[in-house]
């Protein structure tokens, strides 16, 4: 039910986001960037970055396999990410503080508490991220299992940017 969804934002031209931040007067701090997103509809992605405005969720996981098809590489401890809203707007700057790629069955409760979707609890975990995964694979061409790996980053917080209404 959560997650960063590689495979929309990277589409979106650079240029154009880097050109907003500008225009905001946000200056990113030194490191890697990236751009990311979270949710695979608007909906799902409004939900998302409401949490991690609100100090709950403090990570998100993506699907190894989908990362890999569509060529993206992985997170970095370090990396600077422009956070895009269902629009490709930028609402957040992150900087991911751990990354580690384990099978979905390997999910720890400490880690989906981190993840802060739902009740914090593994199964809330298991249940919204089995479903989203089971997307991914369908977007994919590949079947989902409890062994598929998963990229599992913990990102801190270093600016909310001004929501902006729906175009």
């Amino acid at each position: 039910m959560s997650n960063l969804s590689s495979h929309q934002p990277m589409n979106y031209g650079a240029a154009a986001v880097l050109s907003q931040l500008e225009a905001l007067g946000v200056v990113l701090p030194p490191g890697p960037v990236r751009l990311e997103g979270y949710g695979d509809s608007p909906a799902l992605s409004e939900e998302l970055l409401a949490l991690i405005r609100q100090g709950r969720k403090r990570a998100g996981t993506s699907l190894l396999w989908a990362m890999e098809a569509d060529g993206e590489r992985l997170p970095r401890v370090g990396d600077i990410e422009i956070v895009l809203d269902h629009q490709n707007r930028p609402a957040l700057i992150t900087r991911i503080a751990s990354v580690e790629v384990v099978q979905y069955s390997e999910v720890t409760p400490e880690y989906a508490s981190i993840e802060g979707e739902g009740d914090g609890s593994l199964e809330y975990w298991r249940r919204g991220h089995w479903a989203f995964f089971g997307r991914e694979c369908a977007r994919i061409a590949r079947e989902p299992s409890k062994s598929m790996p998963v990229v599992c980053s913990v990102f801190e917080v270093l600016r909310v940017l001004p929501s902006q209404p729906d175009a």
